[in-house]
């Protein structure tokens, strides 16, 4: 009878999750739909799965020459060829958009430069750059040039990247930097005794000073390129159903619980790419920078994202540390 009654609610929550998930509404497609991306270089990392792919699709669409910088190259061809076909032969036949595959190890500081290199050689502008990859809560481990993980990835070489396309996008002004990080930088601090975690490791704590590193990042990006015409803005994109948590050890038993629930309560990737989309296309951000933005709408930041005293410092030990100053 026991056992009776616990299917029946299991099976009854299902439902009304289900309904929930059918009946609620989809987030606006591509915020930035109506905006045309024709003649537009767009650079988007992490670009061959998850969020970075739904923002390449939906870019290629708008007409972007969309550079997809990937640390699997044989991993982003299939997603390009994918989203070439997904998008159809008559979009495709309306030409315009293209999408460009690079190599791009954001653990590896010498594949950053080698990345920068080709792009300023073979790259006449970049109108948008789409600070995209991450790692998430992963085991303690190094980058290759000594950083723990998430740090290293998360933001140093994405500072590494920014800082080197930095004339290229400065010369193709009026451009944008768009920068991802999360609503967990909440639970994040710069401690600058121990950036490198070599004392203590957690990786949800660390995971979470990575995204409180980016949006201090682009705050003091954002100071130093007023009057360039380079905006830099960043962003939460929600919780959103992709691999980025595969990391995350969830007991069996409760697997099909949590898959039920990020079902119904999880953004799809493309309803999480919203926001990045917008800040990469769309007329109503133009000239908005030093900006921090969840479900295209600009939203409030803790004191701790807004210490422009700990961003600088974060910036000088962090030229330090990619090697851009000795």
């Amino acid at each position: 009878m026991a056992a009776a009654v616990a299917a029946a609610a299991v099976l009854g929550g299902g439902l009304l999750l289900a309904a929930w998930r059918w009946l609620r509404p989809a987030a606006r497609p591509g915020a930035g739909s109506g905006a045309s991306m024709r003649g537009k270089t767009v650079i988007i990392t992490g670009a061959n799965s998850g969020l970075g792919r739904a923002v390449a699709a939906e870019l290629l669409r708008m007409k972007a020459r969309v550079i997809m910088g990937c640390r699997d190259r044989a991993r982003a061809e299939r997603a390009a060829s994918e989203i070439r076909a997904e998008l159809g032969e008559r979009e495709a036949a309306e030409g315009g958009g293209e999408l460009v595959v690079r190599q791009l190890d954001l653990a590896s500081l010498s594949s950053v430069r080698d990345f920068c290199r080709q792009v300023l050689q073979e790259e006449p502008r970049l109108d948008v750059l789409i600070n995209n990859a991450g790692i998430f809560q992963c085991p303690y481990m190094k980058t290759e040039d000594g950083f723990e993980m998430q740090f290293g990835v998360n933001h140093l070489g994405h500072f590494l990247l920014t800082n080197l396309l930095l004339g290229l996008l400065k010369n193709s002004a009026p451009s944008r930097i768009v920068v991802v990080s999360s609503k967990l930088y909440k639970y994040g601090e710069i401690n600058f005794e121990d950036l490198n975690s070599e004392i203590s490791y957690n990786k949800s704590f660390c995971y979470s000073r990575s995204k409180l590193a980016n949006i201090l990042f682009a705050r003091e990006l954002a100071r130093r390129l007023e009057g360039t015409g380079v905006t830099v803005n960043s962003l939460h994109p929600g919780i959103v159903r992709t691999n980025l948590g595969r990391h995350v050890n969830i007991p069996l038993l409760a697997k099909p619980l949590f898959n039920l629930v990020s079902w119904a309560f999880f953004k799809t990737p493309l309803e999480g790419a919203q926001t990045s989309i917008y800040l990469a296309s769309s007329p109503e951000v133009e000239g908005v920078s030093g900006k921090y933005f969840g479900d295209c709408k600009e939203e409030e930041l803790l004191p701790k994202a807004m210490d422009d005293l700990v961003a600088r410092k974060l910036w000088d030990i962090s030229e330090v540390m990619v090697g851009l100053l000795k």
